[in-house]
């Protein structure tokens, strides 16, 4: 599992993520995608990239794949899952032939959704209600994939806001976060839990032979 942290980079809750993902069975390395400068650049360096879909930060993400798909643990059914800004990278990296399976999690869509996601692998993603930067981004999602005939998972978390799978520390997201319609709401982020790891066992693990 290629784990994409969002514009906090490598924080204590991405390594949170990673060691959940770890108790289910899967493994989980997160690169880290702020190394070369400093924070502020990398976020704008990583948001124009984004828009272009290609950079150095894509080369990144396809190298830790490529790592991750040598290691003898890794059966070669890779998965990719993100938050925020790497809820956007997964996305994008849904149609490039490399993985078995994308968790978006509040990820933005390209203005081309339906025609960027053809040959798409399956899809998992899941939106606050209350995430006043994205909405009906769930519905456009879940368009986008229906008509190219993805196999999906997109559900809208009426009580969350952005980012409400990210269990940050910080003071000033707990207390202002619900004001601004983003930070962690504890049912909807179990819920969402439970979807991706549903999903990544469909999509991942080796079909079972039932022939007699």
């Amino acid at each position: 599992m290629v784990v994409v942290h969002d514009v906090f980079g490598m924080s204590k809750d991405l390594r949170g993520q990673c060691d959940w993902l770890a108790r289910e069975g899967f493994v989980a390395v997160a690169p880290d995608l702020f190394s070369r400068r400093s924070k502020a650049v990398c976020v704008v360096s990583a948001f124009r990239q984004l828009s272009t879909g290609k950079g150095e930060l894509f080369d990144d993400l396809d190298a830790t794949r490529a790592w991750l798909e040598r290691d003898e643990r890794c059966t070669g059914r890779i998965g990719v899952i993100g938050f925020c800004m790497g809820g956007s990278f997964a996305l994008l990296l849904a149609p490039s032939g490399g993985y078995g399976a994308s968790s978006v999690n509040y990820g933005r869509l390209p203005s081309d959704a339906a025609s960027y996601l053809k040959g798409s692998c399956p899809v998992v993603g899941s939106y606050g209600g209350r995430d006043r930067s994205l909405r009906g981004a769930a519905d456009r999602l879940r368009a986008a994939l229906e008509v190219n005939g993805v196999a999906h998972d997109v559900k809208e978390y009426p009580s969350a806001g952005h980012g409400f799978l990210n269990d940050h520390p910080s003071r000033f997201l707990k207390v202002v976060g619900p004001f601004m319609g983003m930070g962690y709401h504890h049912a909807s982020a179990q819920d969402a839990m439970a979807r991706i790891v549903k999903f990544f066992n469909s999509h991942l693990l080796e079909p079972q032979d039932l022939s007699p």
